[in-house]
């Protein structure tokens, strides 16, 4: 399964560390932060972290939290 720019549309443009809390699908998995389509150039090196099981992660470097949240109730932004 390939990444596409449409499957992580809800990170596009916006610039890695800059919020406190991100909502993600199952289409974002595996999850890492910064997430793909983020603008990297002054962020932190790629970790990435086990949601799939925790339902909520918290990146160790920017201390962004990331929220597993349904398809329905993801919110575009």
């Amino acid at each position: 399964m390939g990444s596409s720019s449409e499957e992580h549309a809800v990170t596009h443009d916006i610039r890695a560390s800059t919020q406190n809390r991100y909502e993600v699908t199952r289409k974002d998995l595996p999850l890492s932060c910064p997430m793909p389509g983020m603008v990297k150039w002054d962020s932190h090196p790629r970790v990435f972290l086990p949601i799939d099981e925790s339902g909520e992660e918290k990146c160790p470097y920017c201390g962004a939290v990331y929220v597993l949240v349904p398809e329905a109730d993801h919110i575009h932004r």
